[in-house]
């Protein structure tokens, strides 16, 4: 087995939450400190073991990625993802633990991280080289790579304080995936940037992942990003290590555990507020189940719980539309397409839409649903779920890469004469 290029062990960090007004003298901080100590010894001989103004936001935290692998770290708002990133890439000190670090380390954890305001974009570029540890000569030979990824030519000797923050991320992103260390580090770049940069910027991960051999720790909210470029992925809540294994099953478990993506989606709109409304749509797996998980290959339903005053006589045309989160529609589906009109509707009823067979890759997916009348929406759901399609064997082959086949999964006969 190789050496790992991070190895974590019993990683924890602490803090302690103060409510206290600051300190204006030497004096005030003194006493604050000898109070600080007090309290704390009299928690001990209480035998209490932690306060409610402690916050561990890493909890014995351990693991260990080897070389190549491209590793994804998932998990709520608070759930210590950042303050791990942070750890690694030396900005801060744990409590306890250790952590060992084989190789260069890139780290782009915000906006501009390891930029110096004053300085252009040329001489940042040499900075960043530098503090890597890269000859002037390394960073010459990527240097116009760095300046076409990043689209920065016509300000590339500003100073960086001007550039807008579009700008400043595509530079240090580009600095990062381009100066080739062997440990790149990423937190959320994706989430700045336009479309056609982040799409751009995944590219390149991608790249990175199957071609260099390098050790990316990536940290994301968006799961198709995730799932696109890491092999394995890290689930974290409140601090700790929750799950540690393939990355489809542990967004599974990350979106199973994810209230607002529960597989069930309620209005909030007060009810009888519209002539005919969505009250609440639920995603049915093929056992049946409301779940936000799904197989492809396998059957599901959309389930679409409706009230309808009694004027509304209209003849109705429901809709479902599954797309990407980078807003791509994969396909949108109404009633009409099978010559369906409804037109005698009970007051308080469920509509149903089933696919015998989900025809989507691996990947995740926004639902939105829409009530349309007389040609104009009535009612609408848009994104109101989020759902994760993992493989249940649509193609009769084992491992077959499902991504390379484009945003549907066909059936079709071959053959030849």
């Amino acid at each position: 087995m190789s050496t790992p290029m991070i190895s974590v062990k019993n990683l924890s960090k602490h803090y302690v939450l103060s409510h206290d007004a600051g300190h204006d003298t030497l004096r005030d901080q003194i006493a604050g400190s000898a109070r600080n100590l007090w309290k704390m010894l009299a928690r001990k001989q209480a035998g209490q073991a932690t306060n409610a103004d402690d916050f561990w936001a890493l909890k014995d935290v351990a693991f260990d990625i080897a070389p190549g692998e491209v590793v994804g770290v998932v998990g709520g708002n608070g759930a210590g993802k950042s303050t791990l990133l942070k750890i690694l890439s030396r900005i801060t000190e744990p409590t306890s633990g250790s952590i060992t670090l084989r190789g260069r380390v890139a780290s782009l954890l915000e906006v501009g991280t390891g930029f110096h305001p004053e300085l252009s974009g040329r001489e940042n570029i040499f900075l960043n080289g530098a503090i890597l540890g890269m000859s002037r000569v390394e960073i010459r030979r990527k240097f116009d790579e760095i300046v076409a990824f990043a689209e920065v030519e016509r300000f590339l000797d500003t100073p960086v304080k001007r550039y807008s923050s579009g700008m400043y991320v595509r530079l240090a992103f580009a600095v990062a995936a381009h100066l080739e260390p062997e440990i790149l580090i990423v937190d959320e770049v994706l989430a700045v940037g336009d479309q056609q940069f982040q799409n751009k910027c995944i590219g390149k991960m991608q790249s990175i992942a199957r071609n260099s051999g390098r050790t990316v720790l990536f940290v994301s909210h968006n799961m198709s990003a995730v799932l696109s470029l890491c092999s394995r992925a890290l689930l974290l809540e409140q601090g700790r290590l929750l799950i540690d294994g393939p990355v489809d099953q542990v967004v599974m478990r990350y979106m199973q555990r994810t209230g607002s993506s529960n597989g069930r989606y309620v209005s909030t709109r007060p009810a009888g507020s519209l002539p005919i409304s969505i009250r609440s749509v639920e995603i049915l797996d093929s056992h049946g189940h409301v779940s936000p998980a799904l197989d492809n290959g396998r059957p599901i339903t959309v389930q679409i719980e409706f009230t309808r005053s009694a004027h509304f006589t209209d003849p109705l045309i429901p809709s479902v539309a599954f797309q990407t989160p980078a807003g791509i529609k994969v396909f949108n589906h109404h009633s009409q397409l099978n010559q369906q009109v409804f037109t005698s509707l009970p007051e308080h009823g469920t509509i149903r839409f089933q696919i015998e067979k989900l025809p989507l890759p691996g990947a995740s997916y926004y639902v939105s649903v829409f009530f349309v009348a007389r040609g104009r929406i009535v009612d609408q759901a848009e994104n109101a779920l989020e759902v994760r399609v993992v493989d249940g064997g649509f193609y009769a082959q084992d491992g077959i890469n499902e991504g390379a086949h484009g945003l549907v999964l066909v059936e079709g006969k071959w053959s030849a004469s």
